[in-house]
């Protein structure tokens, strides 16, 4: 069965948006998702990033479609039209998944991220394909509009990846740090 991460920045208050942007910036974060979505053992195979039509769209036009990753959109209400050639488009994350485990699709995907948004979010972590959580963790509250779901008892932390960075990070007046949650099995 092909699993999924997910990836997310969330603030004290479990924010991650405020009127469909990131209620913060943070340059070193966006190059860790960008890194961490991207990386891939097998130079051969590509990653695949998950998210919702509200996502896609809140990611500024001239970086759509998210460049070295397939795109696949989840929307029950826009068409295929709508997007452009390289991106999936599917009306569920179960639909999208059972697609990718395609034989001759699978054989090219090193990995699947989940990437946003809240309602993507709460399904793919109550879904027996969810593998880690990938949370930036900010310490700080900011006003947001829109908030990731409250995580499982069933996940734990883990041992960071050789790649994530340890300890608390700080840019400008922000302090973050990195951790990952694994889904018990």
């Amino acid at each position: 069965m092909l699993t999924f991460n997910l990836i997310v920045a969330a603030c004290e208050n479990f924010g991650i948006g405020l009127k469909g942007e990131l209620p913060w910036r943070l340059r070193s974060e966006l190059k860790y998702f960008s890194a961490t979505t991207r990386r891939r053992n097998d130079p051969k195979k590509q990653n695949v990033v998950i998210m919702g039509r509200k996502t896609y769209f809140c990611i500024p036009k001239n970086k759509r479609p998210l460049p070295d990753r397939l795109n696949v959109v989840l929307s029950n209400t826009l068409k295929r039209t709508d997007f452009d050639e390289n991106v999936l488009l599917y009306h569920s994350l179960e639909s999208a998944m059972q697609d990718l485990e395609k034989l001759d699709i699978r054989k090219k995907i090193e990995t699947v991220w989940i990437v946003g948004g809240s309602g993507v979010y709460k399904e793919a972590m109550a879904s027996p394909r969810c593998n880690r959580i990938y949370l930036t963790n900010i310490l700080k509250h900011f006003d947001c509009d829109t908030f990731f779901p409250k995580i499982p008892n069933d996940f734990q932390e883990v041992e960071p990846d050789p790649e994530t960075p340890v300890g608390v990070q700080e840019e400008g007046e922000v302090k973050y740090e990195y951790k990952i949650l694994e889904k018990r099995r």
